[in-house]
């Protein structure tokens, strides 16, 4: 595990990302936009290299940056991501806070430190299945297979990938596609296969293996579409799309992923069976329970820092989506959409909405956002 301390960005070398030039400031997301970051590119090639490396022979990066301007996390980024290391962004060392994030690295369960080293992810379907890729904290093994599908998603056209490091908190998105209904049509009442075996070697020293299958009914879409919307989990999917949509947005122009997102969740809505409507009447438009929140989700996700860069460095949002991609299901939606709960003196706090209407005199709001906590008092608070 190779740990790296950043107090500034890198001025020599193949890896530069800025001048010792005090009058030329590091790059900015305008700057890449304008194809202005004369280093950037150059720098990006040196850091991928070192991270395929890192990869291959199972090192990990974790980057630690606390500085009060750019180090150049932007085009480290692989170095973090493609080993499963950790990406810690602040603005000195010896803030608490940084002490008690680096503290929480080496957490024990028991005498053990609760990190993997070493896994190997394969997955294993029926005939009917296809795995089209995995976005997370991995790398493709390039192994191909009768479980291997021709559409590439993330990291695909493999069915192993690689992860240099697992934590208990540690998640990939995985990908997948039907085939062969035309050519062989799918038996209804049957039911499709998928198997995740997980290998890796234990802080112990002991080399491990994890078996999960999982096994889901067939449902035919023209007749049965409300057996396969009962099943529809919004939660989940809203983290697929945003993994999905922070992936695209690496190599993508920003208008190009929001209009993605855009005709991804017209496309769900637009199947009548998941809600009601009555024609020419907007009103009367309702989605199903399990439903309603996603275009919510994707509401948020648009105006997030994940997909807008407006008043972000392009460190920070470089972070950000690190941190996006590897977190589980409930940390990615406080990420996406963040909680606000409200305070007050005659009961148990409660979740509002994220609107003005939830600013009240006499309560006491509270906004988690993952990475800040905002504390808002009421006029009646303050004076008390």
């Amino acid at each position: 595990r190779i740990m790296l301390f950043v107090g500034g960005p890198c001025s020599q070398g193949p890896g530069q990302v800025v001048t010792d030039d005090l009058r030329q400031p590091i790059r900015s997301h305008h700057d890449i936009q304008k194809d202005n970051a004369k280093h950037m590119k150059k720098a990006t090639k040196h850091y991928d290299a070192l991270a395929s490396r890192a990869a291959t022979n199972g090192h990990i990066i974790d980057i630690y940056s606390c500085a009060l301007d750019q180090t150049g996390l932007l085009e480290m980024r692989q170095c973090c991501n493609s080993t499963g290391g950790h990406m810690v962004m602040g603005d000195s060392f010896n803030s608490s806070l940084f002490k008690q994030t680096f503290q929480r690295v080496f957490a024990k369960d028991g005498k053990y430190l609760k990190m993997a080293f070493n896994a190997t992810l394969e997955v294993k379907t029926s005939r009917e299945i296809k795995v089209s890729g995995a976005i997370g904290p991995c790398v493709s093994l390039g192994v191909k297979g009768s479980s291997v599908g021709e559409q590439e998603v993330g990291l695909g056209g493999t069915c192993q990938w690689k992860f240099c490091s697992l934590t208990p908190s540690t998640t990939t998105a995985l990908f997948f596609e039907v085939v062969n209904q035309h050519t062989a049509p799918i038996p209804q009442g049957g039911r499709g296969c998928m198997q995740f075996i997980t290998q890796y070697q234990h802080s112990s020293g002991q080399r491990r293996i994890r078996v999960t299958t999982v096994a889901r009914n067939w449902a035919d879409a023209s007749s049965s579409l409300h057996h396969i919307s009962a099943g529809f989990d919004q939660e989940a999917a809203a983290v697929l799309m945003s993994r999905l949509a922070v992936f695209r947005a690496e190599s993508d122009d920003g208008p190009d992923v929001l209009r993605w997102v855009d005709r991804m969740l017209i496309r769900l809505v637009s199947k009548i069976s998941f809600g009601e409507y009555a024609k020419d009447d907007p009103n009367s438009f309702r989605l199903a329970q399990n439903f309603s929140m996603y275009p919510q989700f994707m509401y948020h996700l648009r105006r997030s820092q994940f997909l807008q860069v407006f008043n972000n460095s392009p460190d920070e949002t470089s972070f950000y989506r690190h941190m996006l991609m590897r977190e589980n299901v409930a940390d990615s939606l406080v990420m996406i959409q963040p909680v606000l709960y409200s305070y007050g003196f005659n009961g148990p706090p409660e979740a509002v909405l994220l609107d003005t209407s939830s600013i009240q005199p006499d309560r006491i709001l509270l906004m988690d956002t993952f990475f800040q906590i905002l504390i808002f008092h009421g006029e009646v608070n303050r004076i008390n």
